[in-house]
């Protein structure tokens, strides 16, 4: 029975991560569609996924890659028609994969209808309400209301014609809405249940931490972001936007609304709050996941892996919960890059040089991007992977100022590229005009040379990325069910741990990882059945095998005492 078709599938899942405007385009006008994604869905069940999550394809100006978004019940004609939404659901469960979608209820489209409303009101009307609209400060209210300032740089706030003025933690163009506001709080209880009433599965929550503000007046005036990166947690205690306490009532409310549904739907919180704040999310009255951006982040480190892996599983523990585990998504540099280049590198200003200072060590890349899959996808709890990981696609660093997308290039006044980098859509096949992404060209450019990284180059191909990601997927499935976690005795710079589960025969036996990330092979332990790695081994004089640096093993042992 595919690990979907469980109640509870969400613990031990792998979910698939599609960014819809690169991900595979039907009718060939160069955006990814709602229709090309269901002619592709089999890739993603053949990889062995028991989830897709769909970023935001409603009705948008499409001003932060969907993420403005101006009808919240439409699909935006770019991407397709209600009716082709139907049809991916419905070729999704024929697939056995569940279907989660964005919810994005920190802020709209500046072409929403509210929104519009807004500006046509007067100050301290019912229109204006919905949104966080103040006078300014200063002669003549000229100033901002508060230093508050924009996660794409700048000030967080923008001046309308009569002289107020409205907040946006992101974009000009994507105003946030008052969370205080009873009508705010009702519209969202009733998108859910639309999107759950048409058959999904759940949502992944945009910008968890930042519905609920501090608006008692005078704004408190506290620096409020850090442009460097959208998954960085808030600093300072009692921040007046980030992590309020006030947000876990909205939770507590779509909880109940989730648990009406048979079975009960799942939400995942995108918080990117304190690795102590961040179980507040996942209490057992609350959301049933959060995303854990400590692992994305961690350096090449055994000490440090292992501190993130102990404290996320605590964390978790402590409200019955499992982590979750990912290192990409659509918002930060591909992990086979982030590899690739020294420690420590300015990712930001790497980007502004097009990838090539300092230069990046390609094989390390790709050799640790293979193993921390392993790593990853052996730990208890969900794993989301972005799509193209399982093709080892690389950070595109070079992509030509003018066909930059992310406002967040403008708006730090070209100092820092952005993310369209990760974004490039995926080539599907070797050849074509955009590497079987759709019968056009691609609304991004891929790289000369991107179909040696396809879907097709790479099928049956002994050692490649997606070979690697499918017999991962396909061996991980034998050992749940069972999600104890031990470490192993190691040596200096490995990391070694047991998943229990069921074992290939349905026995005692557990997963056994191990990871080296030193820089001298590690002999491997006698008697284990070696299952999987992620390059080949080598061989001591003693014929014992060798864990080379950068790699890792999946071992297929018995308990120890």
């Amino acid at each position: 029975m595919p690990l979907a078709a469980h109640r509870d599938w969400w613990r031990e899942s792998v979910v698939y991560q599609v960014y819809v405007p690169s991900f595979a385009d039907a009718d060939g006008d160069g955006m990814g569609d709602l229709r090309g994604i269901t002619d592709r869905l089999a890739h993603v069940a053949d990889l062995g996924a028991d989830a897709v999550w769909l970023t935001p394809f409603y009705r948008s100006p499409l001003a932060d890659g969907g993420y403005d978004v101006a009808d919240y019940r439409q699909v935006d004609p770019r991407h397709g028609t209600l009716d082709d939404f139907r049809a991916l659901l419905a070729r999704a469960r024929e697939l056995g994969l569940r279907t989660i979608v964005d919810i994005v209820p920190n802020h709209c489209s500046e072409r929403h209808p509210w929104f519009a409303e807004a500006l046509a009101s007067p100050p301290g009307s019912a229109a204006r309400d919905r949104f966080i609209f103040r006078d300014g400060t200063g002669p003549d209210g000229a100033q901002p209301p508060a230093d508050w300032q924009s996660k794409f740089g700048g000030p967080a706030w923008t001046r309308v014609p009569d002289g107020q003025w409205y907040m946006h933690i992101f974009a000009a163009e994507q105003p946030d809405l008052n969370w205080e506001n009873p009508e705010v709080v009702a519209e969202f209880e009733a998108v859910l249940r639309f999107w759950l009433d048409l058959g999904v599965d759940g949502f992944r929550i945009d910008v968890a931490h930042g519905m609920r503000k501090d608006l008692v007046p005078p704004l408190r005036n506290t620096y409020g972001g850090d442009s460097a990166s959208l998954n960085s947690p808030p600093s300072g205690e009692n921040h007046p936007f980030w992590d309020r306490d006030e947000v876990h009532e909205i939770y507590r409310c779509w909880r109940k609304i989730t648990d009406s549904y048979a079975p009960p739907r799942i939400m995942v919180a995108e918080a990117g709050v304190s690795a102590a704040r961040l179980p507040l999310y996942t209490r057992p009255d609350e959301l049933h996941q959060a995303f854990n951006f400590f692992h994305l982040r961690c350096p090449w480190d055994a000490g440090s892996f292992r501190d993130v892996i102990d404290s996320s599983l605590a964390g978790a523990a402590a409200n019955g919960a499992l982590p979750t585990w990912v290192l990409s998504n659509h918002d930060v540099v591909r992990h086979r890059t982030r590899y690739a280049v020294p420690e420590g590198t300015s990712l930001p200003g790497w980007l502004l040089t097009g990838g090539r200072e300092p230069a990046a060590d390609e094989d390390r890349g790709r050799r640790r991007a293979r193993a921390a899959a392993l790593l990853t996808l052996a730990l208890p709890g969900t794993t989301y992977l972005y799509q193209g990981e399982e093709l080892g696609l690389p950070e595109v660093a070079d992509l030509p100022e003018d066909a930059l997308r992310d406002p967040m290039w403008e708006r730090t006044g070209h100092t820092r590229k952005g993310r369209d980098g990760c974004r490039v859509p995926l080539p599907w096949t070797r050849t074509g005009s955009s590497y079987g992404f759709g019968p056009g060209g691609s609304w991004l450019p891929q790289p000369e040379g991107w179909g040696a990284y396809s879907v097709e180059a790479q099928t049956g191909t002994p050692g490649s990325f997606l070979e690697l990601y499918r017999t991962a997927l396909t061996l991980r499935r034998r050992y749940l069910g069972d999600e104890t976690f031990t470490w192993l005795p190691s040596a200096p710079g490995e990391l070694a741990f047991r998943k229990a589960g069921v074992g290939l025969s349905g026995g005692t036996a557990g997963l056994e990882c191990r990871i080296n990330l030193s820089a001298e092979p590690i002999p491997l332990p006698e008697g284990a059945e070696l299952l999987l790695s992620s390059d080949d081994l080598t061989s001591s004089h003693t014929n014992t095998h060798l864990l080379p640096p950068d790699t890792a093993t999946w071992l297929n042992t018995t308990p120890r005492p």
